[in-house]
């Protein structure tokens, strides 16, 4: 989550001043819409217009019965042992804004993901196997459902993990317990602060640096 004035008010991210820019690794396409299967559902309609503050929560809690896609049935459980390896995509501007499975806002510049099966809003451990980069995510979405990814990642997710010019990684993905559902984002503002790549990197986290 890129989290603009709210980011920069965290006394916790002293790097967060600094002006190193991520301008050169925007991609004005998201990996969700690129490379999710055709057959997937449509997306929901745009609620927030892109450039417009985001809100935070204001969904339910939510597991879900069984669904199927693509003939592939996906069947939501609470799983505290959650632990798995696969590809990670990500998504962005075409979904920013529209609703998400559990009735929350999909915020591209938030740490936030989409699963298949695990409950929303959850969260959840992603580790870049290429890079050993992991942060924390808050789970609010359905997807992805091609048959080798194991999550789908917001643009700033993606961003941070490395690969957003790749638009796919591998990754590790550990369910992390339920999220809180108004949406604060503290525990995931303070994860990724306390990461030693992130503070030698010294990266800024701000909307600005997608322009």
């Amino acid at each position: 989550m890129v989290f603009e004035s709210r980011w920069r008010r965290t006394a916790c991210v002293a790097v967060s001043g600094l002006a190193l820019l991520f301008s050169a690794c925007a991609r004005s396409s998201s990996g969700r819409t690129d490379l999710r299967p055709k057959s997937s559902a449509p997306a929901s309609p745009r609620v927030v217009s892109l450039g417009e503050p985001v809100p935070k929560g204001g969904g339910t809690y939510k597991v879900g019965n069984p669904y199927v896609i693509d003939g592939i049935v996906y069947t939501p459980a609470e799983e505290p042992g959650y632990d798995r390896r696969g590809t990670a995509s990500f998504y962005a501007e075409d979904f920013h804004g529209r609703k998400t499975a559990n009735g929350e806002v999909f915020d591209m510049w938030a740490l936030a993901a989409a699963h298949p099966t695990l409950p929303m809003p959850s969260f959840a451990y992603v580790t870049n196997l290429g890079n050993g980069r992991t942060i924390l995510v808050r789970i609010n979405d359905r997807g992805p459902f091609a048959r080798e990814r194991v999550i789908d990642l917001s643009r700033a997710a993606a961003r941070l993990l490395g690969f957003e010019m790749q638009g796919t990684a591998q990754v590790r993905v550990r369910y992390a317990g339920r999220a809180p559902p108004d949406g604060d984002d503290m525990h995931e503002r303070r994860f990724l602060a306390a990461q030693p790549w992130y503070r030698m990197a010294a990266w800024p986290y701000a909307r600005t640096s997608a322009r």
